[in-house]
């Protein structure tokens, strides 16, 4: 029997204030939340029993599964204090229940992936790894550790990020998949803060323990920023990154209860949630519309997220803006790029007004 962890302990803070109220890994993402799209990649792969590895709001990961009808059992690990991805690991690992020296899959719960997880099981199996990454190749490292190895896929060392282009002994950087013999889990420390990239790895490298690198081209993105996520979404609509989840590859992805009006322009594999408005001459590109979300008349959004039940003015323009649940947006406001309103949020008509290019701003409370 194949096991899996999730780990989806995180608060989400880049994404505030989506994450004010759901935990990251539950956002809508092409229509289902974005551990749902994990979850049936994991059934995809054989997996049939996954523990979720959980902190805050750890409730909601329930009331989201309390359902879930496929094929796959699912436990709880929460975590009173934080412990670290390490700690957060070998708590999540007292639920497994697999042998010594089965293989265990380990997901971050906000990277999107096209890696064949089936493969990486098979090729952790023939090697007889004690651990395998999925490593991913970038052109500009120096905002990750570095994750060299040898001609054989042994890895070599883990770098701190590199601070010099000398430094950039390798394009190859971690891609928060892994598998684990079930035995190296038990012995990462319990109850305490663990890091796993820090302590947990280097020390298994510097034990000689058999870990290996499988590097692959295959898509894969961090979800951790607005811009990231809505292009994730947009990636999934458009099937430039498979899953189960999503049927066929479309410019777009309407939920039948939404309303387009024909005039309308939505385009970029943009998502309209449940019984969404979109009025007369709007443009939404390649963004993420939430439930209940009314734009009126002419307004334009691009690459931004509006949560549910907010409204966006005739004539506004948001450009990577972030609208929190049950705000307002007034007629012909103009965001700046990259600005976040808080849930709630009310701005009156010709509130905003932008000329030229906007620098980042922060959260609107």
């Amino acid at each position: 029997m194949h096991e899996a962890i999730i780990l989806v302990g995180g608060k989400g803070t880049r994404l505030r204030p989506l994450t004010n109220h759901t935990p990251k890994p539950l956002l809508n993402v092409a229509g289902s939340s974005f551990i749902r799209h994990q979850m049936a990649k994991l059934v995809d792969a054989g997996v049939e029993h996954v523990v979720f590895a959980t902190s805050y709001l750890a409730g909601l990961f329930e009331e989201e599964f309390k359902d879930f009808s496929q094929d796959l059992e699912i436990s709880y690990a929460v975590e009173d204090v934080p412990l670290g991805t390490g700690g957060a690991i070998r708590n999540a690992a007292r639920l497994l229940r697999g042998p010594a020296d089965a293989p265990v899959l380990i997901l971050n719960g906000d990277i999107l992936s096209g890696l064949d997880l089936r493969d990486v099981l098979q090729r952790h199996q023939a090697r007889d790894a004690d651990v395998t990454l999925h490593l991913t190749r970038v052109s500009d490292p120096r905002a990750f550790g570095l994750v060299p190895t040898d001609e054989t896929g042994r890895v070599l060392s883990f770098l701190e990020k590199p601070k010099t282009a000398e430094e950039c002994v390798t394009d190859q950087i971690n891609a928060g998949c892994y598998v684990f013999r079930r035995s190296v889990l038990d012995s990462i420390p319990a109850g305490r803060e663990v890091s796993v990239e820090q302590e947990t790895f280097p020390q298994l490298v510097a034990r000689d323990h058999r870990v290996f690198g499988h590097t692959t081209d295959d898509y894969w993105r961090d979800l951790g920023t607005p811009l990231a996520f809505v292009h994730g979404s947009a990636d999934l609509v458009t099937g430039k990154v498979l899953s189960p989840l999503v049927e066929r590859p479309a410019d777009i992805l309407v939920d039948p209860t939404a309303t387009i009006d024909p005039t309308a322009r939505v385009t970029g594999g943009s998502t309209i949630g449940p019984r969404a408005v979109i009025g007369p001459h709007v443009v939404v590109d390649r963004s993420i519309i939430g439930a209940g979300v009314t734009v009126a008349e002419g307004a334009q959004i691009h690459d931004s997220v509006v949560d549910h039940d907010s409204s966006i003015g005739s004539a506004s323009v948001l450009r990577e803006a972030v609208v929190g649940c049950h705000a307002h947006v007034g007629a012909e406001n103009e965001l700046p790029a990259q600005l976040r309103l808080s849930c709630g949020v009310r701005i009156p008509a010709q509130g905003v007004r932008v000329s030229g290019t906007a620098a980042a701003c922060p959260t609107v409370h």
